[in-house]
């Protein structure tokens, strides 16, 4: 199974994840970062299986992401 990848101490906060998938990302009011929804933390990382039905549009948000923080394995 595929896994979403977010390097979130990367993010710069542009907002694109959340614009393109508002279902799976939110920006933080704390410090202005997305955060990958229901991911779940491992080191420096946050990773969430990957559902099929997201898959089209999340290869959007990871060719527009200006940092190349998402990935996924």
């Amino acid at each position: 199974m595929s896994k979403i990848i977010h390097f979130r101490n990367k993010c710069i906060g542009c907002g694109l994840c959340h614009e393109q998938q508002p279902e799976l990302w939110r920006m933080s009011k704390k410090d202005g970062k997305a955060t990958l929804l229901n991911a779940v933390q491992k080191r420096e990382t946050w990773v969430l299986p990957l559902n099929e039905i997201h898959r089209e549009k999340l290869e959007q948000v990871i060719v527009g992401c200006p940092v190349k923080v998402i990935k996924v394995l």
